[in-house]
């Protein structure tokens, strides 16, 4: 299987693409990390993530590749989703959205699965991204929901020198933790 990880950002990342990069995913041919999160507010938050992002696949030699920033368009995708709760509606939409754009992504560059780390942050609910993926990737590309190591996730994290947020990304859910 050829895959494409639709990720956030390094420190959720870090050990799924450690994983991947040591074939420790069975079925796994090819992999490349996909960096499309147009949720991220403000733009100057977006290439912080980003930046990191590219640093830790370089460091690995891992491929990747990012796509457009259009927060215009994200904002419609969850538009009248604004005041709902974290892990609501909007989060839902948000994922699917982002999830549409990996999936196309994915046929036309000849990957057919997408699997992501969208879910692996405290303040996610893993359920609700493997729907959100299940349900929008489709036409020969399928979703792949992989429980990641999350041993490892926080043995490379404690380990980096990682930018690290405090809140997912998303505007309307900015707040300290």
């Amino acid at each position: 299987m050829r895959l494409v990880l639709l990720s956030c950002c390094a420190p959720c990342s870090a050990g799924a693409i450690k994983q991947l990069a040591d074939g420790q995913i069975p079925d796994v041919d090819d992999f490349i990390v996909l960096f499309f999160n147009p949720n991220i507010y403000p733009f100057e938050e977006y290439q912080k993530r980003m930046a990191e992002q590219i640093r830790y696949c370089d460091m690995l030699g891992v491929g990747h590749a990012t796509l457009e920033y259009d927060h215009d368009a994200w904002r419609a995708a969850v538009r009248g989703l604004e005041t709902a709760p974290e892990r609501g509606a909007r989060c839902s939409a948000c994922f699917e959205f982002r999830f549409a754009r990996a999936a196309a992504w994915a046929r036309e560059n000849g990957y057919d699965a997408v699997a992501s780390v969208l879910g692996v942050s405290r303040h996610k609910d893993q359920t609700q991204v493997d729907n959100a993926g299940t349900a929008t990737c489709k036409n020969g590309v399928c979703y792949v929901p992989i429980k990641w190591d999350e041993g490892l996730r926080q043995q490379i994290g404690r380990a980096s020198d990682f930018y690290r947020q405090n809140y997912c990304g998303c505007e309307f859910s900015i707040r300290k933790v």
